[in-house]
């Protein structure tokens, strides 16, 4: 029964993260400064490049290894099959990130509001991914992942929420939008990482000699928003260099969190 508790605790903490950041739109008035949005942003790159490292890649081809098979292929042909699978869905779903006129992905009558929030949901997807498949790797019981570790990426992908909910639910409302809409908005993307998790986590308990592959698949995933989206709004601009500085600031946490707590 704690183990149960403890799965479903773990990973809704990713989407706590969202909607409490998409809260911060009843606290704060106006649109957020750049500087801050920049830094936040920042922020989240960090984390998820730290994440994909410690939480995912290292754990992959050390599982391999123990499982008698050439160390660095699962990580590197999971790793390329993630970097595909969200080109893959930035190139059909349709979309719209912040700061930008031109969506992307398929043709659509989707509103400036819904694509907004699609490509929030489409780069949280992974996250939600990550934090399945870390904890079905704890569940397995023989990968060395521990439910500290497990609990460590869950709470490093929360603190990356945050900013990201506000990031979503605050332009929102200072274009015009309700501010209780925009919260609902907000809090919408990030529905899709409890749901992510846990099929991930079906998915690694039926295979589990793949859970190589789906740890590297969702680091893979992840590293193509940073490299697709986050670092490069970071950096656009002026006041790049304080989204460079929250990258490092995001990017010790989760090392923090992972060796500590892992």
């Amino acid at each position: 029964m704690d183990g149960t508790v403890n799965l479903i605790i773990g990973i809704l903490i990713p989407f706590a993260g969202t909607t409490l950041g998409s809260a911060l739109v009843f606290l704060l008035k106006g649109d957020m400064r750049q500087s801050i949005h920049k830094l936040l942003l920042g922020f989240a790159s960090g984390v998820m490049i730290a994440a994909s490292v410690w939480s995912l890649i290292i754990p992959a081809i050390d599982m391999a290894g123990s499982q008698g098979i050439v160390p660095w292929v699962p990580a590197a042909v999971g790793f390329l099959l993630g970097i595909l699978f969200l080109l893959a869905l930035d190139c059909v779903i349709p979309h719209l990130h912040m700061g930008s006129d031109k969506p992307e992905g398929i043709r659509s009558n989707f509103g400036r509001s819904t694509m907004l929030v699609l490509a929030v949901t489409l780069h949280n997807l992974p996250e939600g991914m990550a934090v399945g498949v870390v904890f079905a790797g704890m569940i397995a019981g023989n990968t060395g992942i521990s439910l500290a570790a497990a609990f460590a990426l869950s709470i490093g992908i929360a603190l990356q929420n945050l900013p990201e909910g506000a990031v979503i639910s605050m332009p929102l409302a200072a274009g015009g939008m309700k501010k209780g809409r925009a919260f609902a908005m907000g809090t919408l993307s990030g529905a899709v990482e409890p749901i992510g998790a846990a099929l991930t986590i079906l998915l690694s308990s039926l295979i589990t000699p793949v859970l190589p592959y789906i740890l590297s698949f969702a680091a893979g995933a992840m590293i193509y928003v940073v490299v697709e989206e986050l670092i490069p709004e970071s950096q656009s601009g002026e006041h790049s260099n304080i989204g460079t500085i929250g990258a490092a600031a995001g990017f010790v946490l989760m090392m923090i969190l992972d060796v500590a707590l892992g």
